[in-house]
């Protein structure tokens, strides 16, 4: 029974109801145009009220051909709509996966709008994903790889187009860029991504197993050795990573040389040849040309696995990325962490644009969690939950409240690596400049060869 003196409900009730309820909701007009879009929606799908409300919901959202939106079938058709699962794109084509209770708003015989009720399964469908590829001892697969900068795009798209061949690649890329991110990128993007994909760090052992580790041993061949398979046959049919291959010795670098052409392997004391078939993905963390020059790696196996060559960008020169990667941390440990941290502080974030991160996306990544590890109730992190040993980092002093002033000296001491770079970038521009951008004359006057000056150019990004 209706009391007809029941006090009205101010608006504001509403305003809040809408803004901290933990789930989204999201209603169109009769035109598909968004008219209430609450806080929680705003968050699953990544985006600012104001790229939402009042537009045309299919201007701002896309589908999978031939699917719908749940929104549209419930305001076009009448339809309600029960626990249904939909996969979407946000305008910057970021994919979205929610399960929705969508009802259609009827004033009398007319349809007046439609209303959705969501909830994010986003993060179970990539955990979902990432289970189906453990098969394989795999996590990553493009999709893994955040960033929209120009840099990181151009590598993406050169690894994408090495998953159609079986050509041996060597990814090149300083310490903590991502290398085997992508490697296992592209072995889950091949053909081969239902076979083995096995990693080895040729750094991590001595010579003495190393070489039993990846030709295997015939029993009898020393002191407690038995049959034992190497991992090159372990990985048959799949994928292979050697990261650091600059640390094995020239003599087993030349019996990897042989069991890559010859496609063939021999335990250690055997006297026969194995038939293998296993592709070859190796990551080396400096200028290979400097490790050929240095005797750190052979010059033979060098061209034999750089048939495809990916340089995997610095965080320095990729910067733009910093917003997408912070997020995605804070979003990662919120999970482990079972914290709800939303943001990092505009100050800080525009410390991290500062910094040269000599450590790259490992380093940033430490950061956050550090961070996080030191926050309490707060949403955002700031200055003051930055790790200690990060703080005292010269870009980073200030005073010792949450708003230091950044420090741009120009006479402070810069890392020995970030100022050799600068020197030669700034020297081969000066160069290049005096021979009208001629490769050849360019190099013969530096005392290079041709190839060494074009890896140069294109390491530091140089046209």
């Amino acid at each position: 029974m209706r009391n007809e003196h029941l006090t009205p409900i101010p608006l504001k009730f509403f305003d809040k109801i809408l803004k901290e309820i933990d789930i989204g909701i999201h209603a169109v007009n009769h035109e598909g145009k968004t008219m209430i879009y609450n806080r929680k929606m705003a968050e699953i799908e990544g985006m600012k009220f104001e790229d939402v409300l009042d537009k045309d919901l299919l201007d701002v959202f896309s589908f999978h051909k031939n699917d719908y939106s749940t929104l549209i079938k419930a305001l076009t058709k009448g339809e309600t709509i029960i626990n249904a699962k939909q996969t979407y794109f946000n305008n910057r084509g970021q994919e979205i996966t929610t399960i929705n209770n969508t009802f259609p708003i009827v004033d009398g015989e007319s349809r007046i709008g439609a209303i959705e009720i969501a909830r994010d399964v986003t993060k179970l469908e990539k955990l979902i994903r990432e289970n189906m590829n453990k098969k394989s001892n795999t996590r990553y697969t493009f999709d893994s790889i955040i960033g929209s900068s120009s840099e990181i795009k151009d590598v993406i798209e050169a690894s994408k187009r090495a998953t159609r061949t079986n050509s041996s690649i060597l990814i090149i890329g300083d310490t903590g860029t991502g290398k085997e991110l992508f490697a296992q990128s592209i072995h889950n993007g091949s053909t081969r991504s239902s076979k083995p994909y096995i990693s080895q760090n040729c750094a991590a052992l001595p010579d003495n197993l190393i070489e039993g580790l990846l030709f295997g041993t015939k029993k009898g061949a020393f002191t407690g050795a038995i049959e034992r398979p190497g991992l090159f046959e372990q990985a048959e049919g799949g994928t292979l990573l050697l990261d650091e291959i600059n640390s094995l010795n020239p003599a087993l670098q030349a019996k990897l040389l042989r069991s890559i052409q010859e496609k063939t392997v021999r335990r250690i004391g055997d006297t026969k040849d194995r038939k293998i078939d296993v592709r070859i993905i190796a990551t080396i963390n400096e200028d290979p040309i400097d490790a050929i020059s240095k005797g750190r790696l052979r010059k033979d196996l060098y061209y034999r696995l750089s048939v495809v060559s990916l340089f995997i960008p610095p965080l320095r020169d990729r910067k733009k990325d910093i917003r997408d990667l912070v997020q995605f941390f804070i979003e990662k440990y919120n999970q482990l962490f079972g914290m709800t941290v939303k943001e990092v502080d505009e100050k800080v974030l525009n410390r991290f644009y500062q910094y040269e991160w000599p450590g790259n996306v490992r380093e940033l990544e430490h950061v956050i969690e550090g961070a996080m590890n030191l926050i309490d109730h707060e949403n955002a992190i700031t200055y003051s939950h930055l790790p200690i040993h990060f703080r005292n980092k010269t870009q980073f002093k200030g005073d010792t409240n949450d708003h230091p002033v950044f420090i741009d000296n120009r006479d402070d001491i810069l890392p020995l690596d970030q100022y050799l770079e600068e020197l030669e970038t700034n020297y081969l521009q000066k160069v290049l400049t005096l021979h009208n951008h001629n490769i050849t004359q360019a190099a013969k006057s530096l005392g290079m060869s041709r190839q060494n000056l074009q890896y140069r150019l294109k390491k530091l990004r140089l046209k």
